[in-house]
């Protein structure tokens, strides 16, 4: 029996994104609708909503309009309209306009927005608590709670004021069980205790891997004469071969720009580096000559979901539910899942209040995938569900037209008569002596920079004396496999330089992480060759704090 203190809800929702806040809203409007009361809590692992949510972002209002009709009316943070599009395909001096008239309409940018997701977030929080949702920032679910016949009976938060070995600190407080009749995992991509629910109720067993791309993002304010409010450019090609990824530059207001690079994590080359590829990106002349003269305010990273439709697991258990990114509900080619999130909260609210409605609590919601299956998100997805792969399989220039074919195709009706399979990011690393070494170029401070200057415009901050939240599974593995098979990649993906091989002039290298860097973008966990790596949650309130992003 445990010791620690409990709280009861009727539904504990864990993450405060996009789809978390909406399912959260939904269920209070529902229950204000029917006069019947539902409590709801929304428990938030950032130091405040928003804080560690990190988006490109143009958003679809697709889901807000169904969710608050007249969210335009007040003071939503979703203020700039997309004006332009462009894609480009980059070499390594020029550009090339994509024709618009080439793209498959569901490519279109019209009617969206362009603006800081973190900052719709906290927007969102405000709606909810006004409708009485309660909200819990600075708290870490760190456990999964099971009653007698397991089933999800709701989770624990993270005991505070632990030291490194283990012991209590004079501050030390237990942490705090949340019960629920049904609990939403609402986590974002690759959370920690959604890979748990995989393995328990093996939630994956019929779906493809999941696969990852990873997103990194600096905010510029650039000259007022180079702004141009709601024009949204998309890249491909340079400085990638035939890895899987591409750049975006979005104006949005206040003259900012938010600008980023996606790596797909399927790449096979061990001396790659996300980062280190993102700053050389920014050095091409039709990038360089839009942010140059302007000033990095913030960075970030965050991994996100490329499986597509094929590699959403099962959704639901008993007592509870995957929503949001979770569950994978991305559009790839689009770059958008926020309105995929919010949806799939929305759904699997509705499904939930039915059912508390009929006291069937503590099953599987069942009405939640299946009213998910006959809308516009399975419709969306189904669509574009070969783009990835086909990238991944056949390369950057095969893998566009063939993608692009495949998405016509669909648009009008046809659809070709099959789903191209996924492989797990960690596996196909190539050895390091069978790949090309990469020289990338120092930085140069105005353009470029490295990653600890990076890091600390993320405002990333975790309590030094607490356990080390990136955890080994195999403490040699690091230096008598990585380091000898592959060059110890992690110190090359991880866009936070929590990862360093030191002792190595001594004939005695090892490990060191530097934990206190982490801006939970859960890279390591994903791309780690022999998954050795298993990121567990900090001290709740910890890792970035991001501004706008």
């Amino acid at each position: 029996m445990s010791d620690r203190e409990s709280m009861d809800y009727d539904v504990v929702v864990v993450g405060a994104g996009p789809a978390g806040l909406a399912a959260a809203i939904r269920l209070k409007q529902l229950s204000q609708a029917e006069g019947r009361e539902v409590s709801v809590c929304v428990l938030e692992k950032g130091s405040e909503v928003g804080a560690h949510i990190l988006s490109g972002a143009v958003i679809d209002p697709i889901a807000l309009d169904e969710l608050l009709p007249d969210w335009r009316e007040g003071d939503c943070p979703l203020t700039v309209p997309v004006s332009e599009n462009h894609h480009w395909l980059l070499s390594e001096t020029k550009r090339y306009p994509m024709p618009h008239l080439l793209l498959p309409p569901l490519m279109s940018n019209k009617g969206t927005y362009t603006g800081s997701l973190g900052n719709l977030c906290r927007w969102l929080a405000g709606q909810a608590e006004a409708l009485g949702v309660e909200i819990f920032p600075g708290f870490a679910a760190a456990e999964i709670l099971f009653d007698d016949v397991g089933a999800v009976k709701g989770v624990a938060t993270g005991d505070m004021g632990v030291a490194r070995d283990g012991t209590h600190k004079p501050d030390y407080q237990p942490g705090m069980e949340l019960h629920a009749k049904y609990t939403f995992f609402a986590e974002g991509a690759r959370g920690h205790l959604t890979k748990e629910l995989k393995r328990i109720f093996a939630l994956d067993a019929d779906s493809q891997p999941q696969v990852y791309g990873l997103g990194l993002k600096e905010l510029w304010e650039i000259p007022a004469d180079k702004h141009v409010p709601g024009r949204v450019i998309h890249t491909q090609g340079w400085p990638l071969n035939d890895e899987v990824g591409g750049g975006f530059l979005y104006h949005q207001e206040n003259n900012q720009v938010a600008l980023g690079f996606v790596v797909g994590l399927s790449y096979r080359n061990p001396h790659l580096s996300p980062f280190e590829e993102f700053q050389r990106w920014k050095q091409h002349p039709a990038i360089r000559g839009i942010i140059e003269g302007g000033r990095r305010v913030s960075y970030g990273a965050r991994a996100i979901n490329e499986g597509g439709w094929q590699s959403v697991p099962k959704l639901v258990f008993p007592g509870g539910a995957l929503i949001g990114c979770s569950a994978g509900f991305v559009n790839v080619p689009r770059i958008k899942g926020s309105h995929t999130a919010m949806k799939s909260g929305m759904l699997a609210a509705e499904a939930a209040f039915a059912a508390l409605g009929i006291d069937r609590t503590g099953d599987e919601l069942s009405a939640y995938p299946a009213t998910l299956e006959t809308s516009w998100i399975a419709r969306e997805l189904k669509t574009v569900r070969n783009a990835e792969p086909a990238l991944a399989r056949f390369g950057a220039a095969v893998g566009t037209m063939w993608s692009g074919i495949d998405m016509w195709m669909r648009t009008i009706g046809i659809g070709l008569p099959y789903t191209l399979r996924h492989h797990p990011d960690n596996e196909g690393l190539l050895r390091k002596d069978l790949a090309r070494p990469i020289a990338y170029p120092k930085p140069d401070g105005v353009i470029s920079f490295d990653r600890l200057s990076s890091v600390f415009l993320s405002n990333t901050n975790h309590e030094e004396d607490q356990p080390i939240h990136l955890t080994l599974k195999d403490a040699s593995v690091p230096i008598d496999v990585n380091l000898r098979l592959y060059d110890a990649p992690e110190q090359r993906y991880c866009p936070a330089g929590v990862y360093e091989i030191v002792g190595q002039e001594t004939g005695a290298p090892r490990l060191q992480i530097n934990a206190q860097n982490c801006v939970h973008c859960k890279t390591c966990d994903i791309k780690d060759p022999t998954q050795n790596i298993n990121w567990v949650v900090p001290e709740g309130g910890g890792g970035p704090n991001y501004p706008n992003m």
